[in-house]
C-alpha cells in the first residue's frame, strides 16, 4: 500500500491555477497536468485530462490489463488509448468553442503495479524517483530546450534560464495524433515517486528537490516544503506536486 501526499498552488505571479492533479489510490494511479491556452482554456484543458483518465478507467476496467499475458505491453496500449481519447476531447472543445482555440495540456501519469512503476508523459511535467538519498529523473521533457540539451547546444543550467524554456513540443490537444513516452522501472520499499509541473522544476533544481524529498518529513509536509521553495524562488508559474511513497 502506497502513502500519498499532494499539493497545488497558484504561485506568486499568476492569477489563476491552470494545473490539475488526480490521485486514485484504489488503482495506484496518479496524474499531474499543466494546461496552456488563453482565457481559462489552460485550466479547462488540464481538467479534461483528469476527467478523461477517470472516465477511461470507468469504461475500461484496468484489471483485465493487469492479467494480460504481457501486462507491460498491454499497459502501454491501454494508456495510449486513454491519452488519444483525451487528445480528441480537447481538440473537439477547441474546435467547437472559439474562445478555447489552441488550448492544450501537459500530462504525466504514474501507475504502480507488482513492484514496478509505469509512467507516461507528454510535455514537460515530470516524474522523479528519490531513493536512498539520490534522485533520478524518470521522464524526458518534450520541450525546445530539452531538445537543445540533447543535441549538445545547451547545458542543463543554461536551459533553466533560456528564453524558450517554457516552449513545449508535445501536448494533449496540440496535434491530431498524440505521442506520449512510456517508461517502466522497478520500485523498492521506501522509494518516493514525485510527479510535478514545471512550476516546481523550473524554480528549484533537481538537487534541491532531492534534498527536500529526502528529509523524512510526512508526504503532505514534503509537498508543502516543495511548493514553498518554488514560491521562495519567485513562484512564476502554478506549482503542482504529487508524492507517492512505496
Amino acid at each position: 500500500m502506497s502513502k500519498i501526499g499532494f499539493r497545488t498552488n497558484t504561485g506568486k505571479q499568476r492569477a489563476e491555477n491552470e494545473d490539475a492533479l488526480l490521485v486514485l489510490p484504489r488503482y495506484d494511479i496518479y496524474l499531474v497536468a499543466d494546461g496552456v491556452g488563453g482565457h481559462n482554456s489552460g485550466e479547462l484543458a488540464s481538467r479534461r485530462a483528469v476527467v478523461g483518465v477517470e472516465g477511461f478507467l470507468a469504461r475500461n476496467p484496468i484489471d483485465a490489463v493487469h492479467s494480460a499475458e504481457c501486462p507491460e505491453t498491454a499497459l502501454m496500449e491501454y494508456f495510449l488509448r486513454c491519452f488519444r481519447g483525451i487528445n480528441d476531447d480537447i481538440r473537439a472543445i477547441s474546435r467547437d468553442e472559439p474562445m478555447n482555440r489552441g488550448m492544450a495540456t501537459t500530462a504525466v501519469l504514474a501507475h504502480i503495479l507488482h513492484g514496478k512503476l509505469f509512467a507516461v508523459n507528454i510535455g514537460d511535467s515530470r516524474a522523479y524517483m528519490i531513493r536512498s538519498g539520490g534522485i533520478s529523473r524518470i521522464t524526458n521533457d518534450h520541450s525546445v530546450v530539452s531538445d537543445m540539451v540533447a543535441n549538445g547546444e545547451l547545458t542543463e543550467e543554461e536551459a533553466r534560464v533560456h528564453p524558450k524554456r517554457n516552449e513545449i513540443t508535445r501536448a494533449l490537444g496540440a496535434e491530431t495524433d498524440v505521442s506520449p513516452d512510456f517508461f517502466m522501472t522497478d520500485v523498492l520499499q521506501g522509494d518516493r515517486i514525485l510527479l510535478c509541473t514545471d512550476g516546481l522544476h523550473g524554480e528549484i533544481n533537481d538537487d534541491d528537490i532531492r534534498r527536500i524529498v529526502s528529509t523524512g518529513a510526512g508526504l503532505n509536509e514534503t509537498c508543502k516544503m516543495l511548493v514553498d521553495a518554488a514560491n521562495a524562488n519567485g513562484g512564476y508559474d502554478n506549482i503542482t506536486v504529487v508524492c507517492v511513497e512505496i
